[in-house]
């Protein structure tokens, strides 16, 4: 599984300051692996810093302490990540749509951004028609794949909430990123709006699943923040929770140095048309809910943390499986 890692995070701590005096601590030493076609939810508390770390893998701010390293196919190596870049995409829960463009024109328009320039566009017509026409059949297939077959020639004013959240992860995934981070993607949908986004991410994964048995790489790498326990369970193959409530206290510590992983374990996967309880995820929904977001024991992060434990025993599925 190591030669598939995907990013990687070091060492990574966060803090804010107010003239020369930190004035709150967010982040402590955070030490995490993904791997490539991994579904890894991200849960914690309100104000835990789950926003600030994506912020940090995305690249608009880096860490005070620690680094986030992505592996470049290109290069055959990890690079720091320090700035923006196409490596990494992001979704936010108040997607950002073009509302004079329609969903293909919306989709296709990073790829017109990152391969054309106004001049290529002004000067060389003939050349940029042809393009545009491939950028619009890679948009238009991409949207199919999505759900949204009968969608591309819309405008945002024309869809639904839950179509326009589709087109923005279309947006994103067409520019092909290593990691795509969602920051709560369906918080603001009605429940089976959002049900229809979920099972949209489990076929995601099953192409990630069947790529593998191929031999081929896994095409989605996505990291999930989610205030919902169950819907973390049910899209992830892993859970990871950042909690500031951990035992501090035993490093001789006299504050809470920020909010750390407490939380690591694998998940059940599902296929899209798998019959499903969240009964059946009650166990670990309390395990997770004992450990990150109840303040009355607080354990060592250590005791939390056995993803790769248990990846060593086979007990991983999916894209996890040995």
């Amino acid at each position: 599984m190591l030669e598939n890692i995907c990013i990687e995070c070091s060492g990574l701590s966060h803090w804010f300051c107010q003239g020369e005096k930190i004035s709150n601590r967010v982040l402590h030493n955070l030490n995490f692996k993904i791997i490539q076609g991994e579904i890894v939810s991200l849960v914690g508390p309100s104000g835990c810093g789950k926003s600030t770390l994506l912020r940090a893998i995305l690249g608009t701010h880096p860490p005070r302490q620690g680094e986030v390293r992505i592996f470049s196919s290109g290069k055959k190596e990890f690079h720091p990540v320090t700035e923006p870049s196409r490596d990494v995409g992001i979704v936010y829960q108040r997607y950002s749509l073009y509302p004079f463009l329609t969903a293909k024109e919306n989709v296709a328009f990073g790829l017109m951004l990152d391969q054309t320039s106004i001049p290529f566009r002004a000067f060389r017509f003939i050349k940029w028609r042809k393009l545009r026409k491939e950028h619009l059949r890679q948009s238009v297939e991409l949207l199919e794949n999505l759900g949204l077959g009968k969608a591309v020639n819309l405008y945002p004013s024309e869809m639904s909430g839950g179509m326009c959240q589709r087109v923005a992860i279309a947006q994103a995934l067409i520019m092909k990123p290593k990691l795509l981070l969602l920051d709560e993607p369906f918080g603001a949908l009605d429940e089976a709006t959002r049900e229809d986004l979920q099972y949209m991410l489990l076929s995601l994964y099953q192409e990630n699943v069947n790529a593998i048995k191929k031999g081929e790489n896994p095409p989605y790498t996505i990291m999930i923040v989610t205030h919902e326990l169950n819907e973390a369970i049910y899209v992830g193959d892993r859970v990871m929770a950042l909690s500031q409530y951990w035992n501090w206290k035993e490093q001789g510590l006299h504050e809470c140095p920020g909010a750390t992983i407490v939380y690591d374990k694998v998940a059940p996967v599902f296929s899209p048309d798998d019959v499903h309880s969240y009964s059946d995820f009650l166990e670990q929904k309390n395990e997770i809910r004992r450990t990150a977001f109840e303040n009355e024991i607080l354990m060592k992060p250590e005791d939390g943390c056995r993803f790769w434990e248990q990846i060593a025993q086979g007990k991983g599925g999916g894209v996890l499986k040995k």
